[in-house]
């Protein structure tokens, strides 16, 4: 780690529901590492393919958390990174089940981290699609108002000051999540990962590390304001959730991002195919953002947990 010499502990935490090819690609890359993480940690949302007994039966190294139900991306992770702090883990890369990290990937990560002047709360990759693209839905966030110190110092190590990352590929100090806890398991998809990035990352420091190269396999190419038909609902509850109930977020954040946000709405809705769907999503994302907020993370990963076959 930066300055101590200490050789970290590194749990890789993948989350997958029912995509049994893709999570052996990504499994296997993770087995192909150049430097392989310390222990890998899938977390299984009660799918029905035969995941689980594919997981024992092909990596029977890998730590299986297999929930009793689906409690989504939100919580699978949620669960996959409680699991690696209670096995000691100092660094938690997390990935989703559809990424397939390059062989580097998480030796770049690390590079970045310990040639950093300060450590960074997390690192995040550089994600393309299949066709080699940088992916738009995975890009991290600059930050905004960066000092031209901070700047030059993440630019002297390959890398760019970021304010948020995807879920999709990054490393994060596990000290900084004993402090500012797990994700919101309640959000199930979407602005999690937003969400608990930028609560990691208030007054501390995080990078993007181009070096760090993964494929992210999803369906089509685009970025968050493709149409996103009944999951449009995620995207406006949990955004309500976030921008009044999150203390991730400055005042002046909370503005810049709120209207980023309805932007990218409106252009979602120019765009969509099936308004009325979005239309639907829109109002009970509101209704249920503003009538009540997320249950504790603990009590959605305990329901889940409920029946746990290990």
């Amino acid at each position: 780690m930066t300055g101590t010499g200490v050789e970290p502990l590194v749990a890789a935490v993948v989350v997958t529901y029912n995509r049994r090819d893709l999570l052996v690609e990504s499994l296997s890359a993770l087995e192909g590492q150049t430097r392989r993480p310390d222990m890998t940690i899938v977390v299984d949302n009660a799918s029905t393919d035969g995941t689980r007994d594919l997981v024992r039966g092909r990596f029977p190294d890998a730590d299986l958390v297999a929930l009793h139900t689906n409690i989504g991306g939100a919580g699978g992770f949620a669960a996959g990174i409680a699991r690696a702090l209670n096995l000691n883990a100092t660094l938690i890369w997390l990935l989703d089940d559809d990424t397939v990290p390059e062989p580097g990937a998480l030796a770049a990560l690390l590079r970045a981290r310990a040639r950093s002047s300060e450590p960074p709360a997390l690192v995040a990759s550089r994600v393309t699609w299949t066709d080699g693209r940088d992916h738009p839905m995975n890009t991290p966030r600059a930050k905004p108002g960066a000092s031209r110190a901070e700047r030059a110092a993440a630019e002297a190590i390959g890398c760019i000051p970021v304010r948020s990352a995807s879920f999709v590929s990054v490393l994060v100090d596990a000290s900084v999540v004993r402090e500012c806890g797990l994700p919101m398991a309640d959000y199930f998809l979407w602005n999690d990962d937003f969400e608990f990035t930028t609560r990691v990352l208030r007054g501390r420091t995080g990078l993007y590390c181009p070096e760090s190269l993964v494929v992210h396999k999803t369906r089509t190419f685009g970025g968050t304001d493709a149409d996103p038909g009944d999951r449009f609902y995620y995207e406006v509850r949990n955004k309500v959730w976030l921008f009044t109930r999150s203390r991730c977020l400055g005042p002046a954040e909370r503005v810049l991002y709120t209207g980023s946000s309805l932007r990218r709405w409106v252009r979602t809705y120019a765009r969509s195919s099936d308004r009325t769907t979005l239309r639907r999503g829109l109002r009970a994302g509101l209704r249920d953002g503003l009538r009540s907020g997320p249950r504790p993370t603990d009590e959605v990963i305990s329901d889940a947990m409920r029946g746990y076959d290990p």
